[in-house]
């Protein structure tokens, strides 16, 4: 049983993150999604707006995504 939990778990992580690689392409291919390391950590922005500062890269993407999609601007991937 713990293994089928896993693997569900996977399956359920793998879908999430697609999505949200979906979603990064289909801005940035757009031109509509931009970041930069700075001494405060990765910040991103969508349209020009600053959407979210994080330390981890991967984090700041996912951060960016959820205000984003939270601001009814839902570009679903």
């Amino acid at each position: 049983m713990n293994v089928e939990l896993r693997a569900a778990a996977a399956r359920c992580a793998d879908r999430e993150d697609a999505g949200l690689w979906r979603w990064f392409c289909l801005m940035y291919e757009d031109r509509r999604l931009r970041w930069c390391p700075s001494a405060r950590g990765w910040l991103v922005t969508v349209d020009h707006r600053h959407l979210a500062t994080e330390n981890d890269f991967d984090a700041a993407i996912r951060r960016a995504r959820e205000v984003f999609e939270s601001d009814g601007q839902c570009v679903k991937a």
